[in-house]
């Protein structure tokens, strides 16, 4: 079977007094016009290959706010093609940096970058944006990363720390959030989870990190109903800061991350140490929950 190519790509857009107005790029070696986007490198998640590309192409900083609808299709070789496409806000203009790809950007509003796209599916894409509510409030929500094993430390499980594996995920946390630029970061109160925090700390300057029982487990499956609704009203409080990173534990995310979508089964949240989700909101309304 052919492997899928992987790709990824961004809807990246700026508010010009009352209207909104994505940036699209010329690529002279196709002589088309399309949203940014480009192979993933070799390990590389999909939103981390997506801000690079934005980057290169656009020259832009770009802030993720949500996951969009993934397009697949057909190369002319015959391989299978995926791009994940992710909305994005500018944060700051600079200098394209792949000229050799993009020899000239268009910010336009919805409807006319709609007319100039080339392709029918990226026009899907530009629909699914125009649909949407305005964005209001990014949290980005993270398992703590790998602390060993329970068994093997001696000492109070609240003071496990992460271990070397644990390190490399953090720093990986780090690389990818500092894009988001949090106003705030809370983590739970177990020791690892400020320790996972740490490095994007370092990377904001120092930013605080601020402790917050309400996202740590509860000592038995009994008190997670309370938990749950407990950390529900605390991130509806956090949606005020814009844009925030919280660090958790893994019994807890997935019931929580359940509840905010409006859904019994929790399975489909259950996250991997040094994993996260991405939560979009609209006012008081979830826009999406979106895997890093």
């Amino acid at each position: 079977m052919t492997a899928v190519e992987r790709a990824a790509g961004g809807v990246v857009y700026r508010r010009s007094g009352d209207r909104v107005e994505v940036c699209l790029v010329h690529r002279p070696r196709y002589d088309d016009w399309s949203l940014p986007k480009g192979k993933l490198h070799g390990g590389e998640l999909p939103l981390a290959g997506a801000l690079r590309e934005v980057e290169e192409e656009t020259g832009a900083a770009a802030i993720p706010e949500m996951r969009l609808t993934d397009t697949d299709y057909v190369m002319p070789d015959g391989r299978p093609k995926n791009v994940a496409y992710w909305l994005m806000s500018v944060a700051s203009d600079g200098p394209v940096r792949d000229i050799g790809e993009v020899d000239e950007l268009a910010w336009l509003p919805l409807p006319e970058a709609a007319a100039r796209l080339t392709y029918a599916d990226e026009k899907a894409v530009l629909a699914e944006v125009a649909s949407l509510p305005p964005v209001t409030a990014v949290i980005a929500l993270v398992r703590h990363a790998r602390a060993g094993e329970r068994k093997r430390w001696a000492g109070r499980d609240e003071l496990r720390p992460i271990d070397p594996v644990g390190a490399k995920q953090a720093d990986r946390i780090a690389a990818l959030l500092t894009s988001l630029r949090p106003r705030r970061l809370v983590a739970a109160t177990p020791l690892r989870c400020t320790q996972t925090l740490e490095p994007l700390a370092a990377a904001l300057g120092d930013r605080p990190i601020v402790n917050d029982g309400v996202f740590a487990e509860p000592p038995g499956p009994e008190g997670l109903p309370a938990r749950v609704a407990a950390a529900r009203t605390r991130l509806a409080e956090l949606r005020g800061s814009g844009r925030v990173v919280v660090c958790s534990q893994g019994k807890l995310m997935p019931h929580l991350l359940a509840d905010l979508s409006g859904t019994s089964d929790h399975h489909p949240f259950k996250t991997p140490k040094g994993d996260g989700w991405l939560l979009t909101w609209s006012g008081e309304q979830l826009l999406g929950a979106s895997r890093l």
